[in-house]
């Protein structure tokens, strides 16, 4: 019998980029354990937009 994994796919995308007035998005596809992280993801990956690192927060 196969049991369903608690690992799910989800997108993470740049907080400062909307303010920044700047065409286009930051997103990151990742891979986060929803029993252990139950909550919203954030990281601080790199917007090649801005040039800098920013932080990305999960998106539904």
């Amino acid at each position: 019998m196969a049991r369903k994994g608690n690992r799910v796919q989800v997108i993470l995308e740049c907080t400062e980029h909307k303010e920044s007035g700047q065409a286009g998005t930051s997103r990151y596809i990742t891979t986060k354990n929803k029993k252990n992280s139950p909550d919203r993801m954030e990281l601080k990956k790199f917007n090649p937009i801005l040039k800098k690192m920013t932080v990305h927060k999960e998106i539904k």
